[in-house]
This record gives C-alpha cells, sequence and structure tokens, in this order.
C-alpha cells in the first residue's frame, strides 16, 4: 500500500521548483513575487526579525530593496522530506548607504501549506569564510 502524502501538490519537484522562485524573487527583489510564494498568515523569520502575513512580508521586502541591492545567490543544495525543506545557499547584497558587500551562507528552514511557504526560517552565518 502507497503511503497518501497530507499534501499531494508538494511533490519534491514542485518543492524545488518554488524554491528557485523564492531565490529569484530575492535575486531581483521583487516583492510581489516573493508573497505570492508564502500562504496569507505565512511567516518569514531572519535573524533578529519576525515577519508575519502576505502584506508584513512585502513591507519589510520592499523596505529591504530600497537599502540593498545587487544580490547573488547560489544554492548549493535542496534537501527535501515531505512538505519540509532545508535550502543551503551563498548570498551577497551591496548596503546602498555605505556601498559595502555583504557576504553570507544561509541556511533556510521552510515549510509548505497547500501548495505554498507557510513558514521561512533563515540561519544566517557571517562569520565563516565560505568554500566557494
Amino acid at each position: 500500500m502507497t503511503p497518501v502524502s497530507a499534501n499531494p501538490s508538494m511533490n519534491q519537484e514542485n518543492i524545488r521548483v518554488l524554491l528557485e522562485k523564492a531565490r529569484d524573487a530575492w535575486v531581483t527583489q521583487n516583492a510581489d513575487a516573493l508573497v505570492q510564494l508564502f500562504t496569507k498568515d505565512g511567516e518569514l523569520i531572519v535573524p533578529g526579525k519576525r515577519w508575519q502575513g502576505q502584506e508584513k512580508i512585502r513591507e519589510e521586502i520592499i523596505q529591504f530593496a530600497q537599502q540593498y541591492s545587487n544580490v547573488k545567490i547560489d544554492i548549493k543544495r535542496i534537501i527535501i522530506l515531505g512538505n519540509q525543506a532545508v535550502v543551503e545557499w551563498y548570498y551577497e547584497d551591496t548596503e546602498k548607504a555605505s556601498g559595502h558587500r555583504n557576504k553570507a551562507d544561509d541556511v533556510i528552514v521552510v515549510d509548505f501549506k497547500e501548495g505554498r511557504i507557510s513558514r521561512w526560517r533563515e540561519y544566517i552565518d557571517t562569520e565563516t569564510p565560505a568554500n566557494k
């Protein structure tokens, strides 16, 4: 007997595509494209901040885009188990005010519900040098 998924529309390929769309939205700083990937009550957590709901996430991404530019993200790996995924990526952006280039390794734990992201939690490491 084959187990039935609690969310049959979210297979591994669907999840992988959704995560790549999220990366693309971050790179292009497209708040609307990113927000549409989240459930209405979705949650986005980065160190020191928690944004709940599509409108709050949209506001924060727009604010981010006003402060940072030239975003680059290289996905290193994606691990998928059921309706959850872990993404490891290398991230860079430029702070507009200072011109400083920020670089970090980032791991994101993502939960999915009804074909969208319900929770996105980032663990950002700016201290350990990346092996690229």
